[in-house]
């Protein structure tokens, strides 16, 4: 048995969903790509696949291969790219995550920019809050807001900070905050995928750390949800800048507790391995880098009386 076709069929069989697509995809038929796979099982002693007329899905000894051998097959046509004129060239399908708040606002009227840089690059792009963890997934490249895990490689895109606001309706209603600790009289709107969601940190003008334990009325694990809720009146809301820059400078939220600072998060693409670094990755990576530049989008405006580090944004 030729174990790294078999390696390749069994991989186009995940990723297609099916033996037919993937017979199609690898010019070969179903019943050799079905061969492939039944001997590449009995080879290893295990059951990879569970089939149904409809569908196949992954056991987990199949889930454990698809990712090693996909990881080796990537290997495989880096070398051999490496050994030809085609290393020079972006070329083929490029793997990206991003948070679904960030993607698409900042990054999704970038992508057409680069296909027309990089004709030969095929993208697949996936909006998914739980971005750092898409880097274990298989995917080339991913943009996050969390730090980049041991086995992953980071170059910062941006900065950006938490602000806590709320709409000028539900302030009709409640008195602003004046201090971290009102917050406690206050309905609020807080990340369900914060380590601890109802805790949210402040540093006051004289530099001195204070920590806050609110009572959140709302949480969710997206952003747009979080925000709905914010611009409807819901409550008062802790959230990155870069979120809710647009609706700050529309006046649609209204900065609270501006005297105080929130965290700082880094904006970083990871990417598995610094070695053997593709032509289109490279490619993707220097693009967003030059087009970000170090800077924040987010903060080239904000309503009158918001100061920032950059005289823009609150923080």
């Amino acid at each position: 048995m030729d174990r790294l076709r078999a390696f390749e069929i069994f991989v186009a069989v995940v990723d297609k969903g099916g033996f037919s697509h993937a017979a199609e995809a690898l010019g070969t038929s179903p019943a050799n790509a079905t061969r492939y796979v039944k001997d590449l099982e009995a080879h290893l002693g295990t059951r990879l696949l569970n089939r149904n007329p409809r569908q196949v899905s992954l056991t987990r000894a199949g889930q454990a291969l698809y990712e090693r051998a996909r990881g080796i097959l990537l290997e495989v046509a880096e070398v051999e790219a490496a050994a030809s004129s085609e290393a020079l060239v972006p070329r083929g399908q490029l793997r990206i995550g991003a948070p679904q708040g960030f993607g698409t606002r900042y990054l999704a009227p970038l992508w057409p920019r680069f296909m027309r840089l990089y004709p030969g690059v095929e993208l697949e792009v996936r909006l998914d809050d739980r971005a750092p963890a898409m880097v274990e997934e298989g995917y080339d490249l991913v943009v996050c807001t969390a730090q980049p895990g041991a086995a992953s490689v980071g170059r910062l895109l941006a900065s950006s900070r938490d602000l806590v606001c709320a709409a000028p309706a539900y302030l009709a209603r409640h008195p602003a905050p004046a201090r971290p600790e009102d917050l406690k009289d206050h309905f609020c709107i807080g990340c369900s995928n914060a380590p601890q969601a109802d805790t949210w940190p402040f540093v006051d003008p004289e530099g001195r750390a204070r920590t806050v334990t609110v009572r959140l009325g709302m949480q969710s694990n997206n952003s747009d949800t979080l925000l709905a809720a914010a611009l409807a009146g819901q409550g008062v809301i802790i959230h990155p800048a870069f979120m809710l820059a647009d609706d700050l400078r529309a006046g649609r939220l209204t900065p609270l507790l501006t005297g105080y600072r929130l965290p700082e998060t880094a904006i970083r693409i990871l990417f598995p391995s610094a070695r053997h670094v593709s032509a289109k990755l490279r490619a993707m990576v220097d693009f967003l880098v030059q087009a970000f530049d170090g800077a924040a989008p987010w903060e080239h405006a904000a309503p009158d009386g918001v100061e920032s580090d950059s005289g823009l944004l609150p923080g």
